[in-house]
């Protein structure tokens, strides 16, 4: 639940930033207020916390501790080709409580399973998904790529509904990564709820952008919804490098960084209506969880690849985590 220092504190600093700018109470007094009205008006409310609790702390999987649930990362993507059937059945049997997948679409508008907008990292395939059509990437070997190729030869690509129903079959829940498309993946996810509603109870939406997430909510408001971040990702790569060799550019970046942080933090989450909060691994802490368990939003941390980091969140923090690996370390996944 929001606390009541958060809405002053969020009107307080807007209301000093634009006096500061405009010199104009009457301005700053308007235009806060206006701000009010439309958090008000267009925010949706969190989804009851007792469902929250059926997605995020399913009574099944055996690789956790307790009430912690541990997440296959694109089904798994160290332990058997991501994003693929074959990772989703891998991560059931190696008892994972979930498993995070990613949704694209082909250039013909079927909602499938893909991380890139190319096919060249995964498979023995070249050029942009958006040119490939269903039938096109039905020939492609998902496995081509990958370090147990053999073992995985010919695994396919699959569709949404194909790998949401093997996920059903294996009580796994599922975590819906979306990166783009906020119209078209919000009408396909609509319809697969619509098409199978054990889904509300087995499910999370999540994205890195907030549109997204407000859009999803927009179609259907009892899905469960998470925000995924990871601070100082419009300037720097997964593994810290800069994105920009222009020391300006880099700089401004950095800033935006700031200012898209502090709004994930203090209105984002909010307007969305979040019940979940995905982050980096590097920034999560006892006051972090606690920060949010304040405002009604659980952590999931990702992606946590090592057996020291997984005991530490699963005895010390107690959240979920998402792994790439529930067999052996791994380095991350980016």
């Amino acid at each position: 639940m929001l606390q009541l220092g958060d809405e002053v504190t969020l009107y307080s600093v807007v209301f000093v930033l634009v006096l500061l700018g405009t010199r104009s109470p009457l301005w700053t007094t308007a235009l806060t207020a206006s701000l009010y009205l439309f958090m008000a008006m267009f925010r949706f409310p969190q989804v009851p916390h007792s469902r929250v609790r059926q997605v995020l702390h399913p009574t099944r999987g055996s690789a956790g501790s307790g009430q912690v649930s541990v997440v296959a990362h694109r089904g798994g993507g160290h332990d058997a080709p991501e994003n693929t059937i074959a990772a989703i059945r891998e991560a059931s049997k190696n008892g994972a409580t979930g498993v995070e997948l990613d949704l694209e679409f082909s250039a013909d508008g079927v909602p499938i399973l893909m991380h890139d907008d190319t096919i060249d990292r995964t498979t023995n395939g070249s050029g942009p998904l958006s040119q490939m059509m269903l039938s096109e990437l039905g020939k492609l070997d998902a496995a081509a790529k990958h370090r147990l190729r053999e073992t995985f030869a010919g695994e396919k690509i699959p569709t949404l509904d194909e790998a949401v129903q093997e996920c059903i079959r294996l009580q796994l829940t599922v975590y819906f990564d979306v990166k783009s498309h906020p119209d078209e993946a919000a009408a396909a996810l609509k319809a697969l709820y619509e098409k199978h509603p054990l889904l509300y109870n087995s499910s999370i939406v999540c994205s890195f952008e907030p549109k997204v997430i407000y859009r999803m909510r927009q179609s259907d408001p009892e899905v469960v919804t998470a925000l995924t971040h990871r601070p100082w990702s419009l300037s720097r790569f997964g593994d810290g490098a800069p994105r920009f060799s222009s020391p300006w550019k880099h700089h401004w970046m950095t800033l935006m960084d700031i200012v898209l942080d502090w709004a994930h933090h203090h209105i984002l989450w909010k307007l969305c209506g979040i019940s979940a909060f995905l982050i980096q691994k590097n920034f999560v802490s006892l006051d972090y969880i606690q920060y949010w368990s304040q405002r009604g939003v659980e952590v999931v941390a990702w992606t946590v690849n090592t057996q020291v980091e997984k005991e530490y969140y699963q005895e010390l923090l107690k959240v979920n985590y998402i792994t790439d690996s529930l067999l052996e370390d791994c380095e991350p996944h980016y």
